[in-house]
């Protein structure tokens, strides 16, 4: 969604601005804008489009002073457009704003009544005049805005300046994502860590009902209602240089390359291959406590949601416990059979996906135990659960997950095996089997990553279809739902997944000599059935691409195209079958001339409802 870039230092704030918010452009946007205090008044450049547009104006417009905030915009309220983008400004007071006001109208119908004219179509500008309107009776600027934030209902983070006080920047959240970066006598604010990450590892994150005031050079933390709290800057080891390109043509096909390396990061420290386990040091629930669930309830959206279908499989398999999924945005409204005796594990790559958030605090009150897995350290879901297991895969910027989905999936298997020993449901044999099969998989992923050209090639081949049918059985059923939808996401063509046992139920009427069909056909005990499916699919002249494993020659004469994949565990197949479905995507994206990092209309942390 949005992001948000704030400064105030010693030195010129544009530059360090306009950089950050070049970092959170894979957040998705359709306007950017930037302002700084120049002496006593503020100056505000905007533009609709890319950053390049906003690159361009204030090289002809140049802004300057030490103070400045900047934002990029994601259309909620009011269309794309230069009048709608942030920051907005009211009298005095310049504001950038993520998040959604739900009381908004309620707010701009008082504020019109007393005078006050709006020039845009968005939620945001409310805050401004509102803020206004409280200094216009003789409150000063701090002040004005707890007045303000306690009257707002809905999701917020903020940056604010005024020219009343030209020497103090605002930040406060609610509801979204908001981090301070902490210098010498310089401060930054931003959506997320890439954008500050060249300047600071020291960062602060802010918690719902907290803001800071930035003043000189020290920062003032508070709640909302004016409580002063003591804020501890955590250090992020992730350098700058992770998030960037290193040679690679698009952020994606860099993170599709680098999944061998978060896997080992994800493992690296966890594995105790003598004792058959695994140590969690964030997991924070003992032996004791695990062994008290019945059930397991896993909540997440997107592709975090096929990573947790595959944990179904895994935790049902292998520590014979129910394990219910459902997609966070349906949880908290279906009233939900929920309370001490299950465990609920939220899945965000984030951390701050607004339905997940929703669905975590949604089973708190209903008195669950509650565990996240998720790649961002402190972010809002991992601060608000009982334990966390960091996937550690490091920043990813391109909006469609390749290697988080991977390293979930990782997650996902560690806390199979802690659960498993745990309950006793797992046999020491079993669990140093599966910690075998972990440390040998970066080696088969890399592997696997050699067949990119023959991808590239099948790409090539396939480039004029206008649908795709994905189809795999069990475990790599889920893989055939995310294959599906890499491919939609990047390539805007359209794409189904299936159970292979669903194809008669519907697909079939779908596939003649135009309709390509993936299916993921490893050697394993449901082979026959995906056999039989693919001569199905073959006698309705259909186009069959099969990922197989590796030394499979029955295969070849029911497929157009074959992929072979190292042979392995089936419980680390799907993570070894995902990578060939991510470059299928990936290619078909590039041979379209489309823009893979950042594809239309999507967001990289949808951090609203």
């Amino acid at each position: 969604m949005c992001g948000i870039v704030g400064y105030i230092g010693q030195q010129q704030a544009m530059p360090i601005i306009l950089d950050g918010l070049k970092s959170l452009e894979y957040r998705g946007y359709d306007s950017a804008g930037i302002c700084t205090m120049d002496k006593t008044r503020p100056d505000i450049r905007r533009s609709r489009g890319k950053l390049f547009n906003l690159s361009r104006l204030v090289e002809a417009l140049p802004l300057r002073g030490r103070i400045g905030i900047g934002h990029t915009r994601w259309a909620t309220h009011g269309k794309p457009s230069e009048t709608n983008a942030h920051p907005h400004q009211a009298g005095p007071v310049v504001l950038v704003h993520n998040g959604i006001i739900e009381n908004y109208l309620a707010l701009k119908s008082k504020l019109s009544g007393l005078g006050h004219t709006f020039k845009s179509e968005t939620d945001t500008e409310v805050i401004a005049h509102l803020i206004e309107q409280k200094m216009k009776s003789g409150t000063a600027f701090e002040q004005a805005v707890r007045d303000s934030l306690r009257e707002l209902k809905g999701a917020y983070a903020l940056s604010i300046v005024s020219e009343t006080d030209p020497d103090t920047l605002i930040a406060a959240k609610s509801g979204s994502p908001l981090v301070v970066g902490v210098g010498g006598k310089e401060f930054f604010v931003a959506s997320d860590i890439p954008a500050i990450l060249p300047h600071t590892r020291e960062m602060v994150f802010l918690e719902d009902g907290e803001m800071v005031v930035f003043k000189n050079g020290q920062a003032q933390f508070s709640t909302v209602a004016g409580v002063p709290l003591k804020k501890m800057p955590k250090h992020i080891d992730w350098s700058p240089l992770m998030a960037e390109k290193e040679g690679f043509r698009h952020f994606m096909l860099k993170e599709i390359f680098e999944q061998p390396r978060a896997v080992r990061d994800t493992l690296s420290g966890r594995i105790l291959e003598e004792e058959g386990d695994v140590y969690l040091e964030d997991l924070r629930l003992s032996d004791a406590g695990l062994r008290g669930f019945t059930r397991i309830c896993i909540v997440a959206c997107g592709t975090s949601w096929h990573s947790a279908l595959i944990g179904k499989f895994l935790l049902e398999e292998h520590c014979r416990i129910p394990v219910e999924v459902d997609i966070a945005s349906e949880f908290r409204y279906r009233n939900p059979v929920i309370g001490p005796e299950t465990l609920l594990i939220a899945i965000s790559q984030s951390g701050e996906t607004a339905d997940t958030l929703a669905a975590v605090r949604e089973a708190r009150t209903r008195g669950a135990r509650v565990v996240a897995i998720c790649n961002v350290i402190e972010s809002s879901i991992a601060r608000e659960v009982d334990g966390v297991i960091y996937t550690h895969a490091g920043p990813e910027i391109g909006v469609a997950s390749t290697k988080a989905f991977v390293t979930q999936i990782v997650a996902l298997l560690l806390f199979t095996i802690r659960m498993g020993r745990a309950t006793d449901s797992m046999s020491l044999i079993r669990s140093r089997e599966l910690l075998a099969d972990l440390l040998h998989l970066p080696g088969l992923m890399d592997q696997v990553l050699t067949l990119n050209e023959a991808v590239r090639d099948i790409a090539l081949h396939f480039i004029h279809a206008r649908d795709f049918l994905y189809l795999g059985r069990g475990i790599n059923y889920p893989i055939a739902l995310e294959g599906a939808l890499k491919l939609k996401e990047i390539s805007y063509i359209h794409a189904e997944g299936y159970p292979s046992g669903e194809m008669k139920h519907g697909p079939i009427a779908l596939i003649d000599d135009q309709m390509p069909v993936v299916v993921i056909a490893p050697l394993d005990r449901l082979y026959g059935k995906v056999e039989s499916n693919m001569q199905e699919v073959a006698a309705r002249g259909g186009r069959v691409i099969a990922l197989c494993t590796e030394g499979d020659r029955d295969i070849s004469d029911k497929a157009e195209a074959v992929l072979e994949i190292p042979d392995c565990s089936e419980h680390i197949a799907p993570l070894l079958f995902s990578i060939p479905l991510q470059l299928l995507a990936y290619h078909m994206s590039v041979l379209k001339g489309n823009d893979v990092d950042q594809p239309r209309n999507l967001a990289k942390s949808v951090t609203v409802e």
